[in-house]
């Protein structure tokens, strides 16, 4: 079936990435990985590629387009490479959409052009230590001082994307005690400047896949925040973070699916290289009704992705056909990526070949973004159940 999601201009930038992948990044990745991170000045690379201003208004030195198909173009080639960025999916697809919705005239000057020259990184921190998906249980909190003149910003977050190279950190802290009608109320949200004083990183995690993703756990111990840095109103966060989790949990679906449909590559052309019985694994009809499966998996993930981008471009994605693409092109991928790994064989489980590597990554697309079972909830709730 042909596609009709994309245009020529998406097909040149496709082109351009992809030599710039096979340039400036498969070279390197396996240091990358066995570091477990990607270096900080690799952004600015990815900023002169105009990657960090697509979505941007020109006026703060972007290319004021309003659309994610250039964001599902880097999916689908990074997947296709057996690579990642590390943080820089949640500084345009998390981060950016904040920024746009609820900085003022003001703060955008201040904070735009950095963004997009990669000045300054930003990442997004949520999750607390013992709270998980459960955000109206956040404890930290940030108190205003007595003159007015800034926010003290005291409490701990866990499994921040981005945490490691972050210059700024949208926050999510307590300015109000939850009320006994609703315990989402009180949360606001502060771009946070991370070389502050009493602003700390902790451990750098050791995850199970996506390596090259510095995800850190964060510290805020008397933090002074201007209130020139509060995003948007005081105690309406919980509004905000809801507002966007339909890009964010698109952005997931997407890549899930880009990481099937690139599984499905890497195992057709070893099957056609791995020979065994003397002959090729390809020629067993085993493997060919596996891939087939397969194949035809990815087929229909990409049109439930294809279908929630071009939703969300036109403003209409809800949340629960958000929730709906989440749960079905994650779990795509999951099956997928685990029959081409059991058609590598032994080598499948070795980290050398994409698909380990790919299966691992994989894994954490059904938890975060709110967890599959979040989304049947969702879906459900939508449904009238």
């Amino acid at each position: 079936m042909r596609r009709t999601v994309f245009n020529e201009d998406h097909e040149a930038f496709r082109q351009t990435l992809r030599a710039f992948i096979e340039a400036e990044v498969v070279p390197v990745y396996d240091e990358w990985f066995q570091q477990g991170i990607v270096p900080r000045e690799f952004y600015y690379k990815l900023a002169e590629l105009g990657l960090f201003g697509i979505n941007v208004p020109e006026e703060y030195g972007g290319a004021g387009l309003e659309t994610h198909k250039f964001e599902a173009v880097q999916y689908e080639e990074t997947a296709r490479a057996g690579v990642t960025f590390g943080g820089s999916n949640v500084h345009v697809l998390l981060a950016l959409p904040y920024i746009k919705m609820l900085a003022t005239e003001e703060q955008k000057k201040r904070y735009l052009p950095k963004f997009v020259s990669g000045e300054e990184m930003w990442a997004i921190a949520m999750t607390e230590p013992g709270t998980g998906s459960d955000l109206a249980g956040m404890k930290t909190t940030a108190k205003l001082s007595e003159d007015g003149t800034h926010y003290v910003l005291n409490g701990a977050k866990t499994f921040i994307t981005g945490g490691v190279h972050a210059d700024r950190v949208i926050v999510c802290a307590r300015t109000a005690p939850p009320s006994a009608e609703d315990r989402r109320h009180g949360i606001s949200l502060f771009a946070v400047d991370t070389k502050s004083e009493g602003y700390s990183v902790g451990r750098k995690l050791d995850k199970l896949g996506l390596r090259t993703s510095d995800t850190a756990e964060l510290a805020f111990v008397d933090v002074k925040v201007p209130v020139e840095d509060l995003l948007g109103e005081e105690n309406k966060g919980f509004s905000y973070l809801g507002a966007n989790l339909p890009s964010e949990r698109w952005g997931i679906a997407f890549g899930a699916y880009a990481q099937a449909k690139a599984a499905v590559r890497f195992t057709k052309q070893y099957v056609k290289e791995r020979t065994v019985f003397g002959k090729p694994v390809a020629h067993f009809q085993n493997t060919k009704f596996e891939l087939a499966a397969c194949q035809a998996e990815v087929d229909a993930a990409e049109a439930v992705a294809d279908r929630a981008l071009e939703a969300l471009d036109a403003g209409e994605l809800t949340p629960a056909e958000a929730a709906s693409a989440k749960l079905f092109c994650t779990e795509v991928a999951h099956r997928v990526i685990d029959r081409c790994l059991q058609l590598h064989g032994g080598y499948g489980y070795m980290n050398e070949y994409p698909i380990a590597r790919l299966y691992a990554d994989n894994r954490v697309n059904r938890i975060y973004g709110g967890t599959s079972e979040i989304m049947k909830t969702i879906i459900a709730k939508d449904m009238g159940l």
